[in-house]
């Protein structure tokens, strides 16, 4: 019985382990997640920012450049990637503002990469601020 009841302990301390384990790592990979694109370009020209990035090597996209007047989205055009979902994005969240885009596209995932090219404009969006 002694056995049983420590051998149950020691797997339960396990899990805990394990959990607190996967706890850390999701969260490395959420602060990694933010520093994973480069803000390459980020100038004002006639009263609209014009923000040029490069996404994380995860996604199939190489550049984003982004349009943004008085804190609303004027134009998003992605560099490489899925053509039809690139144009789509950039079609969907022009005239929103900012926080309207970033709430709709942060933590979007495409497959097993841990983001997407809309994630990684939610992300370029909010190191804006």
């Amino acid at each position: 019985m002694k056995r049983i009841i420590i051998a149950t302990f020691a797997f339960m301390l396990c899990i805990y382990a394990g959990a607190q384990e996967q706890r850390v790592a999701t969260q490395t990979m959420q602060q990694v997640k933010i520093e994973e694109f480069k803000i390459v370009k980020d100038e004002i020209v006639d009263g609209v920012r014009v923000v040029c990035a490069t996404p994380s090597e995860k996604v199939c996209s190489k550049q984003i450049d982004i349009k943004i007047k008085d804190g609303i989205i004027q134009e998003v055009k992605f560099t490489r990637g899925c053509p039809g979902n690139a144009l789509g994005i950039g079609a969907l969240i022009k005239d929103m503002t900012v926080e309207e885009a970033v709430k709709r596209l942060d933590g979007i995932q495409c497959g097993n990469r841990g983001t997407s090219c809309p994630d990684q404009l939610a992300n370029v969006l909010k190191a804006l601020k």
